[in-house]
């Protein structure tokens, strides 16, 4: 057979996100994968937001961003710290891309934090729970800055480990869920999460979810998988933290799941208290395409003092 036909015919077919052709070439769909374009770090003209790029893991080039404002220059300041997950269904998006630095240079600067967007490798070159891994591989790095030796000096001398956040939008939230019932079934040393942000979280779908199948190989199905359906997770209990805030959106086509999350966070065993906002007539994830702008202030506000209460 013509080895040109057989590259470009396709096993599996997942759109918008990517294509999988029998050769194991993996495309991704430009549209989605255009808002996924990296940026370098650096100073941020409009709001003298400060950002570097670190690495956490030589071994697997995993790296996260930095984003601290102004209002640190020189005064050694402590202020609370935000630890980002972005989204992407697990196969896009990273910590240096336009979308994060605009949402989380706007933030840091409402909210007067430090924030840090963990990056993870992506399926489906590498399967899930690798991003899972990683994800978790990211707040213990965090944690090793906690005594004020770790090897990042913008951790060490401006982040409070006593007030962490942690946030994730679409699958970014189920990790930031995830990786807070980690930190507290482990009883993770150095830092105190203080609020969990869950925005228009992904916890599968109400039908088979055929692209998180192909994605986790090993995944048992959205009523019997943890990372799915966390009603099913003994550690549930355990969640590291004392507030989680859900948000949804009204026309979210996961929205459903999200309530369920809330509900069930709410009924469950967790000590904490669970907090709810809905924005009305907005789809998924709307607040990213302009987090400085009118539909999204609300949202922005919300989320802002979520972190600010005390």
């Amino acid at each position: 057979m013509d080895s040109t036909k057989i590259e470009n015919e396709i096993s599996h077919d997942f759109p918008p996100f990517f294509k999988v052709h029998k050769d194991g070439r993996v495309e991704r769909y430009p549209f989605l994968e255009s808002l996924s374009k990296c940026t370098p770090p650096g100073l941020d003209p409009k709001t003298a937001v400060q950002s570097k790029d670190v690495v956490i893991s030589p071994k697997t080039g995993v790296k996260a961003r930095i984003f601290v404002p102004k209002v640190l220059d020189g005064q050694g300041q402590k202020l609370p710290l935000l630890v980002h997950y972005h989204g992407g269904g697990f196969c896009l998006g990273s910590p240096l891309d336009t979308i994060t630095r605009d949402f989380l240079t706007y933030f840091v600067t409402q909210a007067n934090i430090i924030a840090i967007s963990i990056d993870y490798r992506l399926a489906p070159e590498h399967p899930l729970p690798i991003a899972y891994d990683d994800s978790w591989a990211g707040l213990q790095w965090v944690a090793s800055h906690s005594n004020g030796t770790g090897p990042e000096p913008w951790l060490n001398e401006h982040a409070d480990f006593g007030r962490v956040f942690l946030a994730g939008e679409s699958a970014g939230a189920n990790i930031a869920h995830y990786v807070a019932v980690q930190a507290g079934a482990s009883r993770l040393a150095g830092l105190k999460i203080i609020g969990v942000l869950i925005v228009h979280p992904y916890f599968g779908c109400e039908k088979p979810d055929e692209l998180y199948k192909y994605m986790c190989p090993t995944s048992s199905g959205c009523d019997d998988d943890p990372k799915l359906n966390p009603g099913v997770d003994p550690n549930l209990k355990s969640m590291g933290c004392s507030r989680v805030l859900v948000c949804v959106a009204e026309k979210d086509w996961l929205k459903n799941r999200g309530i369920g999350y809330y509900e069930t966070l709410a009924k469950s065993e967790w000590k904490g208290k669970v907090e709810f906002y809905e924005s009305l007539g907005e789809d998924h994830c709307f607040h990213l395409i302009d987090s400085n702008g009118e539909k999204a202030a609300p949202l922005m506000k919300r989320m802002v003092d979520f972190i600010k209460q005390e």
